[in-house]
Protein backbone atom coordinates (compact mmCIF):
# COMPACT_ATOMS: atom_id res chain seq x y z
CA UNK A 1 0.00 0.00 0.00
CA UNK A 2 1.51 3.95 -0.43
CA UNK A 3 1.62 5.40 2.73
CA UNK A 4 4.41 8.55 2.83
CA UNK A 5 7.98 7.95 3.94
CA UNK A 6 7.63 11.12 6.70
CA UNK A 7 5.06 14.01 7.18
CA UNK A 8 5.34 17.22 8.49
CA UNK A 9 2.47 17.74 10.45
CA UNK A 10 0.78 14.16 12.04
CA UNK A 11 -2.70 15.46 11.57
CA UNK A 12 -4.06 17.38 9.22
CA UNK A 13 -7.53 19.35 8.94
CA UNK A 14 -10.04 17.45 6.79
CA UNK A 15 -10.82 20.58 4.26
CA UNK A 16 -13.20 20.58 1.55
CA UNK A 17 -12.51 19.51 -2.24
CA UNK A 18 -13.81 21.89 -4.32
CA UNK A 19 -13.44 22.78 -8.24
CA UNK A 20 -11.62 21.16 -11.25
CA UNK A 21 -8.25 19.78 -10.86
CA UNK A 22 -5.69 22.81 -12.76
CA UNK A 23 -2.95 20.15 -12.51
CA UNK A 24 -2.33 16.30 -13.61
CA UNK A 25 -5.63 16.56 -15.58
CA UNK A 26 -4.49 15.68 -18.95
CA UNK A 27 -1.94 12.42 -19.81
CA UNK A 28 1.69 12.76 -19.35
CA UNK A 29 2.89 8.62 -19.68
CA UNK A 30 0.75 6.67 -21.35
CA UNK A 31 -1.80 6.56 -24.50
CA UNK A 32 -5.10 5.60 -22.24
CA UNK A 33 -5.97 6.91 -19.30
CA UNK A 34 -8.88 6.64 -16.53
CA UNK A 35 -10.02 10.35 -15.23
CA UNK A 36 -12.34 11.15 -12.17
CA UNK A 37 -15.65 12.74 -13.09
CA UNK A 38 -16.40 13.83 -9.50
CA UNK A 39 -14.54 14.28 -6.24
CA UNK A 40 -14.05 12.48 -3.04
CA UNK A 41 -10.70 10.99 -0.85
CA UNK A 42 -9.91 7.73 -2.77
CA UNK A 43 -7.96 5.75 0.06
CA UNK A 44 -4.47 3.80 -0.15
CA UNK A 45 -6.13 0.87 -0.13
CA UNK A 46 -8.82 1.08 -2.83
CA UNK A 47 -5.88 2.81 -4.83
CA UNK A 48 -4.11 -0.44 -4.37
CA UNK A 49 -7.13 -3.01 -4.84
CA UNK A 50 -7.92 -0.90 -8.60
CA UNK A 51 -4.05 -1.34 -9.14
CA UNK A 52 -4.13 -5.18 -8.55
CA UNK A 53 -7.37 -5.29 -10.45
CA UNK A 54 -5.23 -3.77 -13.85
CA UNK A 55 -2.08 -5.67 -13.34
CA UNK A 56 -4.07 -9.00 -12.95
CA UNK A 57 -6.12 -8.44 -16.20
CA UNK A 58 -3.35 -7.12 -18.39
CA UNK A 59 -0.86 -9.70 -17.27
CA UNK A 60 2.02 -7.56 -16.55
CA UNK A 61 1.94 -6.85 -20.42
CA UNK A 62 1.76 -2.76 -20.18
CA UNK A 63 2.93 -0.53 -17.99
CA UNK A 64 0.89 1.50 -15.68
CA UNK A 65 1.21 5.02 -14.03
CA UNK A 66 -0.35 5.55 -10.82
CA UNK A 67 -1.02 9.31 -10.78
CA UNK A 68 -2.34 10.08 -7.12
CA UNK A 69 -0.36 9.49 -4.11
CA UNK A 70 -2.46 9.56 -0.81
CA UNK A 71 -0.16 12.24 1.02
CA UNK A 72 -3.07 13.02 3.49
CA UNK A 73 -3.88 11.56 7.28
CA UNK A 74 -7.49 10.11 8.43
CA UNK A 75 -7.71 10.31 12.23
CA UNK A 76 -9.83 8.59 14.21
CA UNK A 77 -10.67 7.83 17.77
CA UNK A 78 -10.91 4.22 19.28
CA UNK A 79 -14.40 3.15 19.92
CA UNK A 80 -16.28 3.51 23.19
CA UNK A 81 -14.13 6.18 23.95
CA UNK A 82 -15.73 9.49 25.83
CA UNK A 83 -15.56 13.30 24.39
CA UNK A 84 -12.94 15.36 24.24
CA UNK A 85 -9.38 14.49 25.11
CA UNK A 86 -8.25 15.84 21.71
CA UNK A 87 -7.76 14.54 17.95
CA UNK A 88 -7.68 10.72 17.65
CA UNK A 89 -4.46 8.99 15.97
CA UNK A 90 -3.93 8.69 12.56
CA UNK A 91 -5.45 5.24 10.82
CA UNK A 92 -5.28 5.67 6.91
CA UNK A 93 -3.96 7.96 4.47
CA UNK A 94 -6.18 9.00 1.43
CA UNK A 95 -5.87 11.49 -1.95
CA UNK A 96 -8.13 13.89 -2.40
CA UNK A 97 -9.32 13.79 -5.83
CA UNK A 98 -10.82 16.62 -8.16
CA UNK A 99 -13.01 16.63 -10.51
CA UNK A 100 -10.91 15.98 -13.98
CA UNK A 101 -7.71 14.06 -12.47
CA UNK A 102 -6.12 11.57 -14.22
CA UNK A 103 -5.83 9.03 -11.65
CA UNK A 104 -4.21 5.60 -13.98
CA UNK A 105 -2.55 6.11 -17.32
CA UNK A 106 -1.59 2.72 -19.31
CA UNK A 107 0.52 1.79 -21.94
CA UNK A 108 1.34 -1.63 -24.27
CA UNK A 109 -1.37 -3.05 -24.48
CA UNK A 110 -4.58 -2.56 -27.55
CA UNK A 111 -7.12 -0.08 -26.72
CA UNK A 112 -10.26 -2.98 -25.80
CA UNK A 113 -7.31 -4.47 -22.93
CA UNK A 114 -6.71 -1.20 -21.63
CA UNK A 115 -10.84 -0.08 -21.66
CA UNK A 116 -11.56 -3.44 -19.69
CA UNK A 117 -8.52 -3.63 -17.37
CA UNK A 118 -9.66 0.13 -16.53
CA UNK A 119 -13.47 -0.63 -15.64
CA UNK A 120 -12.17 -3.22 -13.82
CA UNK A 121 -10.29 -0.55 -11.51
CA UNK A 122 -12.84 2.08 -11.37
CA UNK A 123 -15.38 -0.48 -9.93
CA UNK A 124 -13.31 -0.41 -6.55
CA UNK A 125 -13.00 3.26 -6.60
CA UNK A 126 -15.49 5.36 -4.97
CA UNK A 127 -15.40 8.18 -7.99
CA UNK A 128 -17.22 7.98 -11.34
CA UNK A 129 -14.69 7.59 -13.88
CA UNK A 130 -14.00 7.97 -17.46
CA UNK A 131 -11.85 6.13 -20.24
CA UNK A 132 -9.60 8.73 -21.94
CA UNK A 133 -7.39 8.24 -25.14
CA UNK A 134 -4.27 10.39 -25.74
CA UNK A 135 -4.45 12.97 -28.85
CA UNK A 136 -3.11 11.25 -31.84
CA UNK A 137 -3.79 7.53 -31.00
CA UNK A 138 -6.57 5.02 -31.96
Amino acid sequence: MLIPKRQKHRRVMKGRIKGPATSGNTIAFGSYALQSMGQDRVTSRQIESARQAMTRYIKRGGKIWIRIFPHTPVTKKPLGLKMGGGKGSPEYFVAKVRKGTVLFEMQGVSEETAREAMRLAAHKLPIKTRFIVREGET
